[in-house]
């Protein structure tokens, strides 16, 4: 996939349903009591990924209106004197949170999945669980996947989790504990990354009827007095896919309005705005839109930890910037989809940047580009980030620009209608 250098970036665009909130949702309305309606969800690779895992533990999910809106009936028919066999792909977030929620009731399962899921770490969420009673295994090294879950449930009803490789270790637990049966305390061990995705995670389960309770000492108390309910629920546009809508006018200096999202969203991504406003541009949020126009020019240095999925964005709006910019606190970001520092500080310097590595993120020092063809690594952040580069250099080519289907299959027909519309409004 080539695109073609234009002029400013014009436009409105609402993106797709959230990832993050439509796999969550699906959990909880897995556990709940009666039937649930996602309405905005999304239709991608991971959250099909998450609806098959479901069907094939009995759920009824109806699937209607291209894949936005999503009927789940909670109706756990699955044997569990067998194991059953779950593919997850490459989705992090099914096998983090169905790890849990499968260990919270009984049970023998088998979760796995693409080589590369296979590499990423499980093995702190395998900790936490195996304290509250239940017998897991990961079968790679280094604590990574395939994970088998044998379980009576969760006996005990405390654990504590380490929260630097994952929020999402967090938020399975968390989601799984109102299926427990009983009260729930889970203590986090050291610091926590991506904490308003934890946010996220509590402001859903309340959605859905939980109670959860923040106590001293960085523990969270999960009420079994509260399970979850069915309910209707609306999914908000991704504010990590919006992330890339934004970028174009700051690349180009245009002006980008995103539909469906302000500051109040629950995904704590949106801040990708006050980033792009401290290089220069401005940002405006009027009702449930948000605005970023003009040119990020100045380079910048930004603690990232709470939203690391903006990174490989900013590293190529700080390609046009004048200055280096240093990203830190998003040393997790090398167990993602790739190494999201060192495999996307290689593609940066095929453009011509000078880019440095650090232990916790990187530093990009603008340089003249040029057009070069650039791998994504079967990541879906590093083919939609790295487009917008070819906005205003020749020659960018994105290998395997498939890969988007992961979270965001209409990516690339997007952006060219977004450029599209610019160019007819220039002229």
């Amino acid at each position: 996939m080539e695109v073609v250098p234009g002029g400013p970036v014009c436009g409105s665009i609402r993106p797709p349903g959230s990832k993050s909130l439509t796999n969550r949702a699906l959990v909880c309305a897995a556990l709940a009591s009666e039937r649930s309606v996602l309405r905005g969800a999304l239709a991608s690779e991971d959250t099909e990924v998450m609806i098959d895992a479901l069907r094939k533990l009995g759920m009824e999910i109806d699937v209607t209106d291209g894949g936005s809106t999503l009927a789940i009936t909670p109706t756990l028919t699955r044997p569990v004197d067998q194991e059953i066999d779950l593919y997850i792909a490459n989705s992090g977030t099914t096998i983090r949170f169905l790890t849990a929620a499968l260990s919270a009731i009984k049970g023998r399962y088998r979760l796995h999945g693409v080589p590369r899921m296979h590499q990423r770490p499980i093995g702190d969420l395998v900790d936490a669980l195996k304290r509250l009673g239940c017998q897991l295994e990961t079968e790679s090294p280094g604590g990574c996947p395939p994970v088998r879950i044998v379980s009576q449930g969760w006996i005990e009803a405390e654990t504590e989790v380490a929260g630097a490789v994952s929020s999402q270790f967090l938020s399975g637990l968390l989601m799984a504990a109102p299926a427990a049966g009983h009260d729930i305390t889970v203590k986090i061990l050291g610091e926590l990354v991506s904490r308003p995705y934890v946010e996220m995670t509590l402001a859903l389960m309340q959605e859905f009827g939980a109670n959860i309770s923040e106590l001293p000492g960085n523990r969270f108390l999960v009420d079994a007095g509260f399970p979850y309910v069915g309910r209707e629920y609306s999914v908000e546009p991704d504010a990590s896919a919006a992330s890339y809508h934004w970028a174009c006018a700051a690349i180009t200096g245009g002006s980008v309005t995103v539909q469906g999202l302000n500051r109040s969203a629950l995904q704590g991504d949106v801040a990708f705005v006050d980033v792009l406003e401290q290089m220069g541009c401005t940002v405006v949020e009027e009702g449930q839109t948000i605005t970023v126009s003009g040119r990020a020019s100045k380079g910048l240095h930004v603690d990232m930890k709470a939203i690391s999925d903006c990174v490989q964005t900013l590293a190529v709006v700080a390609l046009f910037a004048e200055g280096p910019t240093t990203v830190t606190g998003v040393g997790h970001n090398r167990f993602k989809e790739t190494d999201r520092i060192g495999d996307l500080a290689t593609e940066l310097r095929k453009l011509g940047a000078v880019v440095d590595e650090h232990d916790d993120g990187l530093t990009i020092t603008p340089r003249p580009l040029h057009g070069a063809v650039l791998d994504t690594y079967h990541d879906h952040r590093m083919a939609m980030s790295l487009s917008l580069a070819g906005l205003v250099v020749p020659g960018v080519r994105i290998l395997d620009p498939v890969c988007t289907v992961k979270t965001y299959p209409n990516y690339f027909a997007d952006l060219e209608r977004l450029i599209q519309r610019s160019h007819r409004w220039a002229n």
